[in-house]
């Protein structure tokens, strides 16, 4: 499926989604609010079959969060990625563990580095930081290490 007929097909499915052309693959941009519906579409929809998410990361722009999302078609051979802007001050977005089981190490290790909140994530906590680093959230750029007085 070709670039713009995989934008057809996403807009069909929703409508108020844009796209950015810059990079290697097609850039979709989605509300946070119609983010579950939006990716159960792109598993479900026997044209697109995103079956396989591939990497999910965070983008602090120090004015909101941008959360970064790369699917696959293992059937179909293509790749989007969906971002979807999120309120620096109170960043959630639905979980997708359900829908991709590997969103939920993803999730988890975006949550204790960025603090989103991964509404429904059935085992938030933290990852990979040792107890006592919860909320800290150290690869914000507004995170100021006082032992090694890093500040951005």
């Amino acid at each position: 499926m070709t670039t713009e007929e995989l934008k057809i097909k996403i807009s069909e499915l929703l409508p108020s989604v844009t796209f950015e052309e810059d990079g290697q693959w097609l850039n979709v941009i989605a509300d946070a609010k119609d983010w579950l519906p939006f990716a159960n579409s792109l598993r479900d929809h026997p044209e697109l079959h995103f079956d396989y998410l591939f990497c999910l990361t965070c983008v602090d722009w120090k004015t909101h969060l941008t959360m970064v999302y790369h699917f696959e078609s293992t059937q179909h051979r293509h790749i989007v990625v969906v971002k979807s802007k999120l309120d620096r001050n109170k960043p959630e977005i639905e979980t997708v563990s359900h829908i991709w089981r590997t969103a939920d190490f993803h999730e988890r290790e975006v949550y204790e580095l960025f603090g989103v909140n991964f509404l429904n994530h059935p085992d938030l906590r933290l990852l990979i930081l040792p107890e006592g680093w919860e909320g800290k959230n150290p690869l914000r750029k507004d995170f100021e290490d006082p032992v090694n007085m890093v500040k951005l």
